[in-house]
């Protein structure tokens, strides 16, 4: 692991936990679906990865799961890239304003805060998400949103855009049902037109054989006129259960132009 990541292994070792993880014959399931059992207290818990809000509740069981013991990478690769990015153009990132939609409990937010950017707003649907960013990283955020960017109440829609944003992340989020394709182009019309987009995908949301609606979203975007990709880059995401490398695409690009409201119902994306 990357020197970057020592205070959150400090975090880890304050609170550690017994993970199980299931036999390696078992069953195969999507990556939605895998699961695994939390010991504690004598007493065995089944969780999917996907129950944020059971994870998030515990300090420490995050990054023990993920960044420990799974070896997620992604926060300083899109971070990286969007760096990257920025100085291709010469502009500074102590000048972005950032919506980091998915934040969860602040592992991304924590990377950008790291790397100077102006402003940073957090945005996620579970409120177990926003108490563990509070909890654990309390100065990352200037502000965090609890939201539901399919239906975004007009009071929060007109807070969002008060913060004038020019660039949206979002890692680890995309493309499993957590955050729909509505929500994603809710929040990519939250900044503004010649703002930056920086997110990962799984790899194989970009093959044309996958109809999903985000996986539809993305490639429509990428080779639309609403958009510039400055860099499209295949990486190791994580590690499965199994040890098997989970291969992601990081992507960081430009909008061009303002994108039209009717984008997703004119390409039959599904919302």
């Amino acid at each position: 692991m990357s020197a970057h990541w020592i205070p959150i292994a400090c975090v880890i070792m304050l609170h550690r936990y017994r993970i199980q993880f299931p036999p390696a014959d078992s069953e195969k399931l999507e990556q939605d679906e895998v699961f695994f059992t939390l010991v504690e207290d004598g007493e065995s818990k089944r969780l999917r990865f996907h129950d944020y809000d059971e994870i998030y509740k515990r300090p420490g069981l995050y990054e023990q799961l993920f960044y420990e013991r799974l070896r997620c990478t992604s926060p300083e690769k899109v971070a990286d890239l969007l760096q990257r990015a920025l100085e291709t153009v010469r502009e500074p990132i102590s000048e972005l304003r950032v919506l980091d939609l998915g934040a969860g409990n602040g592992m991304m937010g924590e990377v950008l805060k790291r790397n100077g950017v102006a402003r940073l707003v957090g945005a996620d649907i579970i409120p177990e998400a926003r108490d563990a960013a509070y909890r654990d990283r309390s100065t990352v955020y200037d502000d965090y949103y609890v939201a539901d960017l399919v239906n975004l109440d007009p009071d929060k829609l007109e807070q969002l855009r008060e913060w004038r944003f020019d660039c949206l992340t979002c890692v680890a989020a995309l493309g499993f049902g957590d955050i729909p394709p509505r929500a994603f182009f809710n929040a990519m019309k939250l900044v503004r037109t010649d703002g930056w987009l920086a997110f990962n995908i799984k790899h194989s949301f970009l093959d044309h054989n996958e109809q999903g609606g985000f996986s539809r979203l993305v490639r429509e975007l990428i080779f639309s006129k609403y958009l510039d990709v400055y860099h499209l880059e295949l990486y190791r995401h994580r590690l499965s259960m199994e040890g098997t490398q989970l291969f992601y695409y990081a992507l960081v690009g430009r909008m061009t132009a303002s994108i039209p409201e009717d984008f997703l119902e004119k390409h039959g994306i599904e919302e």
